[in-house]
Formats: C-alpha cells, structure tokens, sequence
C-alpha cells in the first residue's frame, strides 16, 4: 500500500525555470543549478540535465536501500558504490526513460553481491515509484 500524507517525514521543494533549458532550484537554495539539453539531444551541453538529477538521486537511494540490506544480512557494504545510468529516448508513446543500476561491492562473494542488489531494487523507494512504469535493470 502507498504511503499516506500522514506517513510523510520529510518533502523536498524543488522548482524548474524554462523548463529543460533553464534553471531548477530546491526551497532551501541547497540545490541551484542550470540545467540544459545534452548535446546528444541537440543542445550546447552547458549545465546539467534532468536525467543525471534523476541518476544522482536513484543511486544515492538505492545505496541507502543496499546498506539497509547489508545490515539486514550481516554484510560488509562497506566501499561500495552504485551507479544509476537513465537514458532517454522516443518510444511509441513520447519520450521514455531506461535506467540500469550496477554496484561495486568490494568486501562480498559475487552472489552476495548480486542476492544484497536484488534485496536493495525491492526496497529501494526509487525503484517502487518506477517499478511497471519504465524498465530498470540491474547490472
């Protein structure tokens, strides 16, 4: 079951200028960037974009889904690393995205490392909140 307004701790403000090629910024000015089409997409490449905002965040959470895991199984996380890689393209139906998520983790066995990832992708509120909606794998 979802979450209710009440089950809420903490929401983050961030508001969006000129849309993909302008500015987005957090209510408490901790996050002020210029934000632009990539090249690949026919812009100048200058600033950030959506998708690296969205694979920044989806990483730094699933990290935190892996060291809640870990704890969980008794592992050693300690040293690891998770990278988010959001592509965007046009399907059917308008632009998409595609992510994959990969983790280094240095101090386990390789099925330790594949079984904490698996364990991460169930609890990860990122990968609930796009989970049917648009494909992620894991790497």
């Amino acid at each position: 079951m979802p979450i209710q307004q009440s089950d809420v701790l903490y929401t983050a403000v961030a508001t969006a200028e000129n849309g993909r090629d302008g500015r987005v910024a957090t209510d408490d000015g901790r996050l002020d960037v210029v934000v632009g089409p990539p090249v690949e997409m026919g812009g100048s490449g200058t600033g950030t974009n959506p998708e690296q905002l969205f694979a920044a965040g989806y990483s730094a959470c699933f990290q935190g889904a892996l060291g809640v895991v870990a704890r969980q199984d008794g592992a050693d996380v300690s040293g690891s690393t998770v990278t988010a890689k959001v592509g965007i393209g046009r399907g059917d139906d308008g632009f998409g995205l595609i992510v994959e998520i990969s983790a280094a983790i240095p101090n386990v066995d390789a099925e330790t490392a594949r079984s904490l990832v698996k364990k991460a992708h169930e609890v990860c509120p990122y990968s609930k909140a796009t989970r049917g909606n648009i494909t992620v794998t894991l790497a």
